[in-house]
């Protein structure tokens, strides 16, 4: 990642326009429920305004409102201070295109004074007007997605034998599921519990989250993206001797939009893998007439090409209630063998034990 891994940007609105109780909020979903780079103050989202924002995650409530525009957003967030530095881009669309209507709130929140964060593929800083008009008004167009250039990328070399962590990748059935959110969670719950641990971060919203070690996997040209992988998950290790290192997934490995997780299992070489799974979803988000494969297919074909043990499933519990998931849990367990909850609803502990059960086969090790 950039030298402004871990960085703190400042206060942001996030701009999640129709989007926030949808799986293309995610990125959203993901600095409302916790950010190290920017300071939420609100959210965009003329469907929900007047809500808390963790109210729509399904969640309590977190003292970030929901507003119906930028304007109003930074108006509210000036009157009580402080006054946002940021309107963080907080979409993300199948494809990861900015939708106009975006476009018009950048133009907003640049005239405001706001410097701009988006990790969309389309580039900001390369839209003529825009990056005029913030060099006019002296704001910054932060574009998370931008490759950095190829002669500061890494090609594998094999290095990743040398690390004795316990690396753990937490893969997905399918994208927008929750892998993201399960790896900052087990991250906390295992630091909590004494385990050092670092997390490796594969995607935008990572970035914007603050994660030290990473790479956006989905902006590299292929060549260098084990290398890319490899290195992270190498200077993660080098630099702080973690028990665990957390790889977070992306995609997933038989989603037909956004095969995901190959990668990780070929450069990374994960010792084992905990499966975000969706029960109640029957096809691959975005993507009708594409039946999702069932749990116990994907279980197998992760194993059989990443030779490494699926040891635990994270459960994401949409369209299901709190009975709902809790039978989900118990069927996924009686149908696997492995351990399965809700880590928002119910918290990581089946998780963390299978956890922990690895970590004494391995012996514990840190270098």
């Amino acid at each position: 990642m950039s030298e402004e891994s871990g960085v703190f940007f400042g206060t942001a609105v996030v701009y999640c326009e129709g989007a926030l109780a949808s799986t293309c909020g995610k990125t959203a979903h993901g600095l409302v429920r916790h950010t190290d780079r920017f300071k939420v103050l609100s959210v965009v989202d003329s469907g929900h305004a007047g809500r808390d924002a963790g109210e729509v995650l399904g969640g309590a409530k977190l003292g970030i409102p929901v507003h119906h525009g930028v304007r109003e957003a930074v108006d509210a967030a000036s009157a009580s201070r402080p006054r946002p530095a940021y309107l963080v881009i907080g979409l993300a669309p199948d494809g990861g295109r900015l939708p106009g209507e975006a476009r018009a709130a950048v133009k907003e929140a640049i005239e405001l004074g706001l410097n701009v964060c988006s990790g969309l593929h389309d580039f900001l800083s390369e839209d003529e007007e825009l990056s005029d008009l913030a060099e006019a008004e002296g704001v910054r167009l932060v574009d998370v997605r931008k490759p950095p250039p190829r002669c500061q990328l890494h090609f594998f070399s094999g290095k990743i034998e040398e690390v004795t962590s316990l690396k753990i990748a937490v893969l997905g059935t399918d994208s927008a599921v929750g892998k993201r959110t399960t790896a900052v969670i087990l991250v906390d719950a295992l630091r909590k519990a004494g385990k050092s641990t670092e997390l490796v971060g594969t995607g935008q919203t990572s970035w914007m989250q603050g994660v030290r070690y990473g790479l956006i996997l989905d902006s590299l040209v292929n060549d260098f993206v084990t290398g890319e992988i490899e290195h992270a998950v190498w200077s993660a290790w080098t630099d702080c001797s973690p028990e665990v290192i957390l790889i977070e997934g992306q995609g997933s490995l038989l989603n037909p939009a956004y095969p995901g997780g190959f990668e990780i299992l070929a450069a990374a070489r994960p010792d084992a893998i905990i499966l975000q799974h969706a029960p109640a979803r029957r096809e691959y988000d975005g993507l009708p007439g594409y039946p999702l494969h069932p749990l116990e297919t994907q279980v197998g074909a992760l194993e059989l090409i990443g030779a490494s043990p699926v040891i635990a499933v994270a459960v994401n519990p949409e369209g299901l209630d709190g009975p709902g998931a809790d039978t989900a849990c118990e069927s996924i367990t009686a149908s696997t063998g492995l351990p399965a909850c809700d880590v928002l609803r119910g918290g990581p502990g089946p998780i963390l034990r299978a956890i922990a059960g690895r970590l004494l086969e391995q012996g514990g090790r840190t270098t």
